[in-house]
């Protein structure tokens, strides 16, 4: 039986992150902030390490339960992805939009080194006895140890930045409940103020119905980014571009062909001229981006690989350099909550 694990567990990933995403959002007046990152990294530093754990724990053998028990951490990996990415992006929007850039390249950056992993891991086990198991085994162990790391520099480090302690400070001064415990952890006391001064603040911001219905289009143009990436990307990459010269290595060729051109393009909007600021160029960039879909399947029905990894970059460069773009304009004009 196949079971289409690269089909599958996006499929899984996904529903958890939106939903916990939506719950997170709903109530984020009432979130610790600093709680929330804490408990991502803390679930993505279990769910590493339960991959692993459970494939010891079977010895390999595979079939149906662990399946079953990989697509619950691929859940978890949801959950801690909804707590971490839109708590760190929310957090950083109070900040600079140059931060939120940096933050998202960070992100294509984790993507680029896990293909590097991969592709070492598999170079150097692929000609040994059971060596995909053990190679994946070794990627896993690597992954936990850099969670682990990012839970203790965001736990310890991460608040002590005297730029993180200048604008959580003024977040606070305008009226933010959720930034306490992160100034408490970079030893800044904070006293609420109240009265005129402060209502009118508070009458100041809008509500999260107001926000979307202010910012339907940007909403969209996410939505739509990562809909037609996630498509594509890794499911389709794995399973339905055909036999090539290859072999083995054409599926994590073109994930990392992926994530490269993902990292490059979350770069190019640094350089001002060649930044879409304006709602509408967005909107239209977004949509364009779908003449991919019909592209990808001549080019897997039709095409050689050479077509097929030019196409991959394409994907990758527009989804790193739309993301930027639209998360980096949305948040302008708003004030920390």
């Amino acid at each position: 039986m196949k079971y289409h694990p690269t089909r599958v567990l996006p499929l899984v990933f996904q529903p958890f992150a939106l939903g916990t995403l939506a719950i997170l959002t709903y109530n984020e007046a009432k979130i610790n902030t600093r709680c929330r990152n804490l408990t991502g990294y803390f679930v993505f530093f279990i769910s590493s390490l339960l991959a692993p754990v459970l494939d010891l724990a079977t010895s390999g053998k595979g079939g149906i339960g662990p399946y079953i028990g990989i697509c619950i951490i691929s859940g978890a990996f949801g959950v801690a992805g909804a707590h971490v990415q839109g708590g760190m992006i929310g957090d950083l929007s109070c900040m600079r939009s140059d931060f939120v850039q940096s933050f998202l390249a960070g992100l294509a950056a984790s993507g680029v080194l896990t293909s590097a992993l991969r592709l070492i891991t598999k170079a150097a086990f692929e000609s040994t006895k059971d060596g995909l198991r053990k190679g994946a085994i070794i990627f896993f162990a690597i992954s936990v140890l850099f969670e682990l790391l990012c839970l203790l520099v965001y736990a310890f480090l991460f608040p002590r930045l005297p730029i993180v302690k200048y604008y959580r400070s003024k977040a606070a001064s305008e009226g933010s409940k959720t930034v306490s415990a992160d100034l408490a952890a970079g030893g800044i006391e904070i006293q609420q103020s109240f009265g005129v001064a402060g209502d009118l603040k508070y009458a100041e911001r809008l509500n999260n119905k107001e926000l979307l219905f202010q910012n339907i289009d940007y909403a969209l143009d996410t939505a739509l980014i990562y809909v037609l990436t996630l498509s594509i990307f890794p499911g389709f990459l794995a399973e339905d571009t055909g036999s090539h010269s290859l072999g083995s290595w054409y599926a994590l060729v073109l994930i990392a062909m992926f994530n490269g051109f993902d990292l490059i393009g979350r770069y190019i909007p640094l350089i001002n001229n060649l930044k879409i600021t304006s709602r509408r160029p967005l909107m239209i960039a977004t949509i364009s981006r779908f003449l991919l879909v019909p592209a990808f399947y001549f080019a897997a029905k039709y095409g050689d690989q050479g077509w097929m990894i030019m196409l991959v970059a394409l994907l990758g460069l527009s989804n790193g350099y739309l993301t930027v773009c639209v998360l980096t304009a949305a948040p302008k004009g708003y004030k920390a909550s």
